[in-house]
């Protein structure tokens, strides 16, 4: 088996160990997994991991191996952790994303070690600020109950409903924004085989149309569809909305079938985006290659962390292929991801899943807002330039858990 142990050395001043790692979830529209990772230089890191159960566990495991590790070695420590779980399902799936949030922990730390924001670790700096596109519902017709889809009454479905929506969006200054187009409606007449009718097309186009008169063309408008249609389905829908100039369509068919998704993709001028389920390069490589996606959307606390992330981005950026990531985090792996749309050139517009969440920027110690006009200024202190209100976050803990 291949040693990914710490053999190398460096100078006193940067010969730094992991001493701890702890997690915490919090409680907000979704289980954020947050970590903490403690050093002998007296400085620590925080990351977070994507969403839902099961994180804290194996995060409690790498402790056998990366208690002694250095921070500094982030890249090491995610190929560290891989390498020693790859028995027990440590190339994909939550293992990696466990990876991913002890490897935003780590670039935290060896941020606030070395005096350098995360962004200047991961190589440039294109950008001031990193735009934002708000995940948006229409009056009640989404919520989250412990990981899951709870829906509302058909009204709040209705076209006016979503337009309405859209335009307080709006007004609070973003210009991207985007919808679920996946309804309970779509499971008529059949509850599993992904096919829509006629009059469940309308349905959507009649909301994509409302949504689109509302805010006008200057306004980037997307629509996710979270793996729900068959082939035919896709390619249907996707030509029903070519009129309205779409930031993208997402995640349209289910994601294991790498031809079925070029086949969507090229069939429709629509733009189509998709990624945000897969781990590791090596599971987008070929949907990038192929031209099976037009925005790819890597999650990078899912993904394999932000270094991985970059490494995707170098492949988007070989085809002319814009990265738009998936986040649905708190401040943490927010900020972590404005890092990374700093340091990718073909970065586009970041993901905001949280409206709803309105204790949202009382987790972080900052004075001010992280949202500003619909975009991110990108910190310029140490690691990822916010800090954590244990406070708050104690306030907030998933019920049955420690905070930190």
């Amino acid at each position: 088996m291949r040693d990914y142990g710490n053999h190398a050395t460096r100078t006193a001043d940067r010969e730094v160990e992991i001493t701890d790692i702890d997690t915490c979830v919090v409680e907000g529209n979704f289980e954020w997994n947050l970590i903490k990772i403690e050093t002998d230089a007296g400085v620590t890191g925080i990351g977070e991991a994507y969403r839902g159960g099961g994180i804290p566990r194996i995060v409690e495991y790498t402790k056998r191996f990366l208690l002694g590790e250095n921070p500094l070695d982030h890249e090491r420590i995610v190929q560290r952790i891989v390498q020693e779980m790859s028995g027990h399902g440590g190339t994909t799936g939550k293992v990696v994303t466990a990876a991913s949030g002890i490897e935003i922990a780590c670039l935290d730390a060896a941020g606030k070690i070395l005096g350098l924001p995360i962004y200047e670790l991961l190589g440039s700096k294109y950008r001031d600020e990193v735009r934002i596109y708000c995940d948006t519902h229409a009056g009640e017709a989404y919520q989250v109950e412990d990981g899951a889809t709870a829906y509302a009454d058909e009204s709040a479905y209705s076209p006016d409903a979503y337009a309405a929506a859209a335009a307080d969006v709006v007004e609070m200054g973003f210009s991207a924004l985007k919808f679920d187009l996946d309804l309970p409606e779509d499971n008529d007449p059949d509850r599993t085989n992904g096919r829509l009718t006629n009059d469940r097309i309308e349905r959507k186009r009649e909301r994509v149309a409302a949504v689109r008169e509302e805010i006008g063309y200057g306004v980037d408008l997307a629509f996710d569809c979270h793996w729900d249609y068959s082939v035919e389905s896709a390619k249907r829908l996707a030509h029903e909305l070519e009129a309205f100039d779409l930031m993208w369509l997402e995640d349209l068919i289910p994601p294991e079938n790498m031809d079925a998704q070029i086949e969507v993709t090229k069939d429709t001028r629509t733009p189509i985006a998709t990624g945000e389920n897969r781990f590791r390069v090596h599971e987008l490589s070929e949907l990038l290659y192929e031209y099976g996606v037009d925005i790819v959307t890597p999650d990078p606390t899912t993904v394999g962390g932000l270094a991985e992330t970059m490494r995707i981005a170098d492949r988007a950026q070989e085809q002319y292929i814009p990265v738009s990531p998936h986040n649905v985090c708190s401040p943490i792996g927010t900020m972590a991801c404005v890092h990374l749309g700093a340091a990718i050139p073909n970065f586009d517009v970041l993901e905001y899943h949280a409206l709803e969440v309105d204790w949202w920027d009382e987790l972080h110690t900052n004075d001010e807002p992280l949202i500003q006009d619909g975009s991110i200024e990108v910190p310029e202190a140490p690691g990822l330039g916010i800090e954590l209100d244990e406070d708050v976050v104690a306030e907030h803990t998933l019920e049955g858990t420690d905070p930190f």
